[in-house]
């Protein structure tokens, strides 16, 4: 430190340095400035440095200059003509000159007045063409629901159906099917896809089935058969509330839904069967007994007749077909609950139905044979013989019929000729669960192996290994196939490359219980739970309803799944709903708030929270 004397002249005037009552010692670079107050107090500890204050919240206003002098507004008045007679660089240079002139404080006020009359609005200064083509590039809807928030302009851009109907396409959406409307699509698609179906293990069996562990593959399904549609809302017409109700079904499938209806049957038993249609849900027992639920498990009917175990039905419409233990075939008006006939035929338990079109049903049975009858003459028109055992499965798929039976063997057969087309010989064991989809016939077997068919050929285009237990579970879709055993493992493999794709350890115990469309798994397995798993990833996305003693049957579609379980030695039903909320079908965005279309769009602490909790729903609805 220097000892300047007008620096110490300046000191020696100021009042507390008069009233010293001890000289002041002069300063040196080794010798720091004591005050008098530490000498007397030498001890004191120093006090902490105090903390410099939070800054305040800096907000930019424009200057009213109310306050300016006339002599201010006189100059402005002659500068003004001056600087706008000078050309770019005279002005730039009587900038530069003004700017140096400025401190630090003016300066940062210069900044702030400028910065926002530089930024441009790209959106308007491109082509609309241009536009849309960049906003193609963004696949998060939540980006695409803010930025709609920013302007008038902006929000106009994205209301462009095309911008929805490409990000429906990256999110694997379903498209729409143009007039006859979103539900009537989900119903075709399902109708194309062959969906598995497995039945269980009859009580005679059980005596063979006691050595397994736990052996599964009860009927459940969506009937594929029924095309009626119960349009429970309004029909999507555009690709963005289309994108927005599929959004938030998924958002809830993963983190949400809610559990509309929980229904403890009236009766004890192991549940058999489990259909979804529109309008009903139909579970049938091994009691004899068929309960016939409405959309949301409220119980309509029970369909009584039946003297034993009813082992395999499938709905139509209103129509209801079942079979089981007492050999009959029963035709049934779910509408009404009247039996409208009993097809008498077979000499042993029915363990198979399916339809071919809303008169023609086939039945397997223990006795060896299938039939194929007509439900409105109430006759038998074909009686397929050729399995040497009990005809365990059965799939339809146009005019061919596939069946699977304990003989290890699956036959193709003519539904109208009434004659076996061809036999597929190769598996080493009963054959328990059957897919086709027309192209290919995938089968499954106690001798844990998966083969895949060409049903024109009758060749063996493949044979899938991986499974250490009988595979009781099939569903084919497209080019995938997924698998489940009584090993409790879920398998996923690729039809084109016929190699597995995911292994998910998904049960403790056998898989009792397997569907998947072209997002999810569920899965439901004998130790009680139930899973959801991303059919891209196999990750597990979540647990359906708390672990039961053990889950007989799950089936779901879009927006519903329904759980038969055992809870205390109780058959429970419940089901879930994932539907969007009613109010959340009209448009898309909310209007931006500010008139101009210049507005910040900015959302507020609650709309952040509210996007958070309910996915996109509050950026796009109105």
């Amino acid at each position: 430190m220097s000892s300047r004397p007008g620096r110490l002249s300046g000191t020696s005037r100021r009042p507390e340095a008069i009233t010293h009552s001890h000289p002041r010692p002069l300063p040196t670079p080794t010798r720091p400035i004591v005050s008098p107050l530490q000498n007397l107090l030498p001890s004191a500890p120093a006090s902490p440095p105090t903390p410099a204050p939070s800054p305040t919240p800096q907000i930019h206003r424009l200057p009213t200059w109310s306050t300016a002098s006339e002599n201010e507004d006189a100059f402005l008045r002659d500068a003004r003509p001056h600087f706008s007679r000078l050309d770019s660089q005279e002005r730039q240079r009587f900038l530069a000159e003004i700017l140096n002139l400025c401190d630090s404080q003016q300066l940062s006020f210069v900044l702030n007045y400028v910065s926002p009359r530089l930024k441009k609005d790209p959106f308007k200064s491109l082509p609309n063409e241009l536009c849309l083509r960049v906003i193609s590039f963004i696949d998060d809807p939540k980006t695409l629901a803010r930025a709609s928030q920013v302007s008038k302009h902006w929000h106009g851009l994205l209301s462009d159906d095309l911008t929805w109907k490409k990000l429906c396409e990256k999110h694997s959406y379903r498209r729409l099917s143009g007039a006859a409307g979103y539900s009537l699509s989900i119903q075709m698609h399902h109708h194309d896809s062959a969906l598995f179906s497995t039945n269980p293990i009859s009580p005679k069996e059980a005596t063979f089935a006691h050595a397994l562990p736990s052996t599964s593959g009860f009927t459940s399904e969506i009937s594929p058969q029924n095309m009626r549609t119960k349009r429970r809302r309004p029909k999507v017409t555009s690709y963005k509330s289309h994108f927005k109700q599929r959004y938030m079904v998924e958002t809830a499938w993963r983190t949400g839904g809610k559990a509309i209806a929980r229904h403890i049957t009236p009766d004890q038993g192991v549940v058999t069967s489990l259909h979804l249609t529109p309008e009903y849900i139909v579970i049938a027992l091994d009691n004899a007994k068929i309960h016939v639920f409405d959309a949301d498990g409220q119980l309509l009917r029970t369909l009584t007749g039946h003297v034993m175990g009813v082992w395999a039905m499938v709905p139509w419409g209103n129509t209801l077909v079942s079979g089981g233990c007492d050999r009959d075939v029963r035709v049934w008006d779910m509408e009404k609950g009247d039996c409208k006939a009993i097809l008498r035929g077979h000499t042993s338990t029915v363990r198979c139905l399916k339809m071919s079109d809303h008169k023609t049903a086939i039945s397997g049975s223990r006795d060896t044979t299938l039939r194929i009858w007509d439900i409105e003459k109430g006759v038998c028109l074909n009686v397929l013989v050729g399995h040497q055992a009990s005809v365990r499965c059965l799939e339809i798929h146009g005019d061919l019929v596939v069946s699977g039976s304990y003989d290890t063997t699956a036959k193709v057969w003519s539904i109208s000729k009434g004659t076996c087309l061809r036999t597929l010989s190769g598996h080493f064991s009963q054959i328990y669960a059957i897919a086709f989809d027309g192209n290919r016939i995938a089968t499954g077997s106690l001798d844990t192996s998966v083969r895949i068919w060409d049903p024109h050929t009758g060749n063996c285009l493949a044979v899938l290994q991986g499974h250490t237990s009988l595979v009781g579970q099939l569903q084919m879709r497209g080019n995938t196939l997924v698998t489940g055993g009584s090993d409790g493992s879920v398998r996923v493999w690729s039809l084109e490359k016929y190699a597995c794709v995911h292994r998910l350890a998904a049960h403790d115990n056998s898989v009792t219980s397997l569907q998947f469309d072209e997002t999810r798994i569920v899965s439901g397995g004998s130790d009680g739970r139930v899973k959801v798993w991303d059919l891209r990833t196999g990750q597990l996305m979540r647990e359906l309803s708390s672990p039961a003693d053990a889950v007989w049957r799950v089936a779901f579609e879009e927006e519903k799944a329904v759980i038969l379980a055992s809870r205390a030695t109780r058959t429970i039903m419940e089901v879930f709903s994932f539907s969007p909320p009613a109010d959340s079908l009209g448009e898309f965005y909310r209007a931006p708030r500010a008139a101009s279309e210049e507005s910040s769009g900015v959302m507020e602490p609650d709309q952040e929270t509210a996007m958070e909790e309910d996915g996109i729903s509050c950026e796009m609805e109105t």
